[in-house]
């Protein structure tokens, strides 16, 4: 099997895998049902409130991350993830019974958000951290890529479904296919070999647990600039149900069909994006500023884009450099984690990742309202730039990057990088040679 593919050797992981592709299908179908009806039945176009389903929705994350880590690295993950997928299945096909009987208003999808929130809060450090007891140490940044390259995958069928099965039989049975889809994943967990599952260390009990995963996270500066960028890029630059509906309807005038279709389309990007991840033997945190920066600049491209399926074609650019991001990011922090306090820091990350949200989306929403969604691309294209930015000051500060600029007869560029994996006399032994070239080349030239 390709080095792409080497985690889906494990028979594990490939059944894990194929459950949580069927559902992530129908986690996208939801999420794109959701957002329309919210912007098209039950409001007249107003993005604020799809931010606050957003915010409410994302919120949990935040203010559950102290227990819903404990809980990932005190319980058995794989019996936790039954209870949590049982629970939003049910709350998908709560909400589809209420819009199919035609009662739904706009206080019953945020109530629903919500709930959802807090499962989610609790299901996704388990499910992140339980990656790593499904393949080995090696494996992990591939597993990792490949589940983000499921969840992308999904993207590129769930919205286009969605989007045609709204338009025909009404959004209300989207969510109850959704709850059906949950069901995918409840069999894989029960048909795993138990006894080839890898054992993580469970954190034992005892007081100051709850602050211990912060304590971690501050005494490694190097976790704590990915979470800055995190957090910079998932609040204002990762709100793409705002700018999809809001591009698609106010934009361009298109449907609910045309609305899914950019979701599935950005999904292109964002597939590639994951598996040329899987592709890496380990993720680099230069990769994640410079894929933070790229994002950036594919939003402005976006936000450029004249008519609907030019910005529809930008879309993939987005979707590559955002997964490209997130994926190096995750698999980062993972494997430089302690496995002891994974399920913290991975409930941390995903507080940051998602928790911002609250924040961001309402005012990305309000952006899109006042100044049209144009501009709420624009709050997304800063915000991949400024966190480039404070890559590039950390790798100064930390990383000893140094760019310096020497004339001689002929002007020379050096850039510095002093790596994880170099010591400092490495480093030193390397920037040495490098400037002898320099020097040598010169030297020919000038001889010419």
């Amino acid at each position: 099997m390709s080095a792409m593919f080497r985690s889906l050797s494990g028979f594990n992981y490939r059944v894990w895998f194929a459950g949580a592709l069927v559902s992530n299908v129908g986690t996208w179908m939801q999420r794109t049902a959701q957002d329309w009806i919210v912007l098209t039945e039950l409001t007249d176009h107003d993005a604020a409130a799809v931010g606050i389903v957003m915010a409410l929705q994302m919120g949990p994350q935040l203010l559950m991350v102290p227990w819903a880590g404990l809980i990932a690295d005190r319980f058995d993950r794989r019996r936790l993830l039954m209870l949590t997928q049982g629970v939003m299945g049910f709350l998908g096909l709560a909400l589809g019974l209420i819009v199919v009987t035609g009662v739904a208003e706009l206080w019953h999808v945020y109530g629903f958000a919500l709930l959802l929130g807090f499962a989610s809060a609790i299901d996704g450090p388990a499910r992140q951290t339980f990656v790593s007891e499904l393949v080995s140490e090696k494996n992990l940044p591939n597993a990792v890529a490949l589940n983000s390259a499921s969840f992308n995958g999904a993207r590129m069928i769930g919205p286009a479904v969605a989007g045609v099965l709204t338009a025909m039989i009404g959004a209300g049975w989207v969510f109850m296919i959704n709850a059906l889809t949950f069901t995918a994943v409840l069999i894989s967990l029960h048909y795993l070999r138990t006894d080839q599952l890898r054992a993580q260390p469970r954190a034992a009990r005892g007081r100051g647990q709850l602050m211990e995963g912060f304590r971690y996270v501050a005494g490694r500066p190097d976790i704590v600039v990915i979470l800055v960028v995190i957090f910079l890029v998932g609040t204002f630059g990762l709100n793409f149900a705002i700018f999809t509906s809001t591009m698609a309807s106010t934009e361009f005038g298109m449907g609910a069909g045309e609305f899914g279709l950019l979701s599935s389309i950005m999904a292109i990007g964002s597939v590639a994006g994951a598996l040329l991840s899987a592709k890496r033997e380990r993720p680099r945190l230069r990769m994640v500023f410079g894929a933070a920066g790229a994002f950036g600049l594919s939003c402005l491209v976006s936000a450029l884009m004249p008519n609907y399926w030019t910005f529809a074609i930008s879309l993939i650019l987005v979707g590559l450099t955002a997964l490209t991001l997130m994926t190096t990011a995750n698999a980062t922090v993972q494997t430089t984690t302690d496995p002891a306090m994974r399920g913290r820091v991975m409930a941390l990350y995903m507080a940051i990742m998602m928790g911002g949200t609250p924040v961001g989306a309402p005012i990305v929403g309000w952006v899109a309202n006042v100044f049209g969604p144009r501009w709420s691309l624009g709050v997304a294209a800063a915000s991949g730039i400024l966190a480039a930015l404070v890559g590039i000051f950390w790798m100064v500060r930390y990383k000893h990057m140094r760019l310096r600029y020497r004339v001689r007869q002929s002007p020379h560029l050096v850039l510095r990088y002093d790596g994880d994996s170099r010591s400092d006399s490495e480093s030193a032994r390397e920037a040495a040679a490098e400037e002898l070239a320099l020097e040598e080349a010169t030297a020919r030239r000038s001889s010419e």
